[in-house]
């Protein structure tokens, strides 16, 4: 039911399509892999599934035949009669829709943790990191998120302290969610072939956000942890100078000499939310 190489290349030449480069359409045409997706994604018959820049439906006809109940969001004006014309006999609701504009509770529904959604999609890079943060901060009702993305995004969102690739937004998705690296994907697959490696990044969102992160208004949170990573090659105590007062690191048993990519969430959240008593005490 899945599209193949063959079936990407058929309908483009039959509707004088061709991949759009501004909009970083790279189709999937591999069954195994948009399966293997839709497996890592947890998604099987009655799951409610948010599918962003659907393409020609390859990955969501992979959604369809496991029983889900499909919601298809794309863009292009140009491929949509061809996407709706292969998944919508298979029960998939089509949106014409710019996934960084979307009305979340219009499209989603009010949040039912009984019955959250999954977020699933082939995302280009250059909308990956915005899109993903959109959702996290504004969509309660994405639970579950199995993305594909290019392998240096993908292993930002999920790095964590001390990992090279470790920076402010890997502390916002983890602020939100576990986030993990649960795949790679070969060039092979796609139509046509990138340039980069793809990774696929799953994430499961947290009930709450854990410990000090937690008890910190988030603006205040991201202001510190923005400011640290804005000088990351400086120890924090230069970094954060008129960001947390003076007494933060001895208060917090973090050290000043530290650098932004050692610090974890909850260390950030200490930071963040540290403020000195009247005696000089927190």
């Amino acid at each position: 039911m899945t599209h193949g190489p063959a079936d990407i290349r058929s309908l483009l030449a039959e509707h004088d399509l061709r991949p759009s480069r501004a909009l970083g359409q790279n189709f999937v045409a591999d069954g195994n892999t948009v399966r293997r997706i839709v497996r890592l994604a947890g998604v099987d018959a009655g799951s409610r599934v948010l599918e962003i820049g659907a393409g020609l439906g390859s990955l969501t006809l992979a959604l369809a035949e496991s029983g889900a109940e499909v919601t298809a969001v794309e863009i292009d004006t140009h491929v949509l009669p061809v996407l709706r014309a292969q998944v919508e006999p298979h029960g998939v609701t089509v949106v014409e829709a710019d996934a960084l504009r979307l009305d979340w509770d219009r499209l989603l529904g009010e949040p039912d943790p009984g019955r959250p959604w999954t977020l699933v999609a082939n995302l280009p890079y250059n909308v990956a990191t915005p899109l993903l943060v959109r959702v996290l901060e504004e969509a309660p009702q994405v639970g579950t998120v199995l993305v594909m993305v290019q392998r240096e995004v993908g292993e930002r969102l999920a790095a964590g302290a001390g990992d090279d690739a470790y920076g402010a937004v890997s502390v916002k998705v983890a602020y939100w969610a576990d986030a993990s690296v649960v795949g790679r994907v070969p060039a092979t697959v796609f139509i046509p072939r990138p340039k980069v490696e793809s990774v696929l990044v799953r994430m499961v969102r947290r009930p709450r956000p854990a410990g000090a992160a937690g008890d910190v208004a988030y603006d205040r949170l991201f202001t510190v942890v923005r400011a640290g990573f804005g000088q990351r090659r400086k120890m924090l105590r230069r970094s954060l100078d008129g960001v947390v007062p003076p007494g933060a690191f001895e208060g917090t048993g973090i050290p000043s000499t530290a650098r932004a990519e050692e610090l974890g969430l909850e260390e950030w959240g200490r930071l963040a939310s540290w403020a000195p008593g009247p005696d000089g005490a927190r």
